[in-house]
């Protein structure tokens, strides 16, 4: 039994064998990734021990129950009622606009209106379609640094 030769229609035939095959490793890694759990950002008042991180903002200046936006480093930071702080990028995932405020549990973009959990970066309500990224933060020493 010897090896058959090579065709144009077998080579064909291969192309789109791979073509097809490429097209649905994509689909299916890009679906596992929205599938897959995201670790929390959340930090508490312990957090780790001190290993550098960038200073974002005084834990006082994160209000309970709301959020502050850092334009400068296009993050917005919440918090619950304790000293858990939650980081997320400012940028929403619908168009890109940076979002605009923390208020009654959600993060809203003024640009179409969608608005996100407080508290893990959810879409709450369109039209955007995908969370804001989080961005790992640690409170130590009364401060929220980057972790």
């Amino acid at each position: 039994m010897g090896i058959e030769p090579l065709t144009r229609r077998s080579a064909l035939r291969g192309v789109v064998i791979a073509v097809a095959a490429a097209a649905v490793g994509f689909v299916v890694a890009r679906a596992g990734r929205a599938s897959v759990l995201v670790p929390t950002t959340a930090a508490n008042g312990y957090g780790p021990e001190p290993q550098g991180g960038r200073l974002l903002a005084r834990l006082d200046q994160v209000p309970a129950g709301g959020g502050v936006i850092l334009d400068n480093a296009k993050i917005v930071l919440t918090r619950g009622q304790g000293d858990t702080v939650h980081g997320f990028s400012a940028i929403c995932t619908h168009q890109g606009c940076p979002v605009a405020q923390v208020s009654g549990g959600a993060i809203v973009c003024p640009c179409h209106g969608s608005r996100f959990d407080a508290q893990t970066g959810a879409v709450v309500g369109g039209p955007a379609n995908r969370p804001l990224p989080p961005i790992p933060v640690v409170v130590r020493d009364g401060s929220v640094y980057t972790a």
